[in-house]
């Protein structure tokens, strides 16, 4: 688990970071300098140096980075060592395309529950993936130990599950919907906005000269 006085740009990018080591770990690479991973991962050198640093002496002056030893160390980190199950909450258009892909580049993530209120969704299996009814949401994520989930409902549902979901435990929750839901401050949110991803995308094209579109 990442620490509190990690920042959170730091801990945003290891991921980043824990994908392309194994990428070289699976390429039979033994070892990585913070330059070979900035050309890489597109973040300058002094940028990882920096992250790494937050975490002790993760490489050697002159040698660079071991990648077997670093890529242990951020599995721990990121909990990438044990499978982390995931709840699914609406299974509309978006919520069957996350469950056709499922997280099937890790081993590590895994969605095992979704849950809907369409009759003709409920006691089905879809991709793998059973789907129960809304009446059965605080049970089954109870009783499947699931504490992030993934909000896919319509808008004007959004608040009123997340509440559901809170009084249920979860601590984790990646939200889909475009509104920001509110919760209490031991609950974490991560919100996808893939419109205004895309719009801003737009404006970038649009404004900035091909220097200043890369950051």
């Amino acid at each position: 688990m990442v620490e509190n006085n990690i920042p959170r740009a730091t801990a945003k990018r290891l991921p980043l970071y824990y994908r392309y080591l194994n990428f070289l770990n699976n390429s039979g690479k033994t070892k990585i300098s913070s330059t070979g991973l900035s050309e890489a991962v597109k973040v300058d050198s002094a940028t990882i140096r920096r992250d790494f640093s937050y975490f002790g002496a993760l490489g050697k002056r002159g040698y660079g980075y071991d990648v077997a030893s670093l890529l242990d160390f951020f599995k721990k980190t990121l909990n990438q060592d044990r499978l982390t199950n995931v709840a699914l909450i609406g299974v509309g258009n978006l919520g069957h395309a996350l469950l056709n892909y499922n997280f099937k580049q890790t081993n590590n993530i895994r969605i095992s529950a979704a849950f809907d209120v369409k009759p003709e969704m409920i006691g089905t299996i879809q991709t793998g993936v059973p789907v129960y009814s809304m009446d059965e949401m605080a049970e089954q994520l109870k009783n499947q130990q699931i504490e992030i989930v993934i909000l896919t409902v319509p808008i004007d549902e959004a608040q009123e599950v997340t509440d559901e979901l809170v009084a249920a435990g979860i601590k984790g929750i990646m939200n889909f919907t475009p509104i920001r839901i509110s919760v209490p401050s031991n609950v974490r949110i991560q919100n996808v906005d893939l419109a205004k991803e895309l719009q801003t995308l737009i404006y970038f094209l649009d404004n900035y000269t091909d220097e200043q579109n890369q950051e």
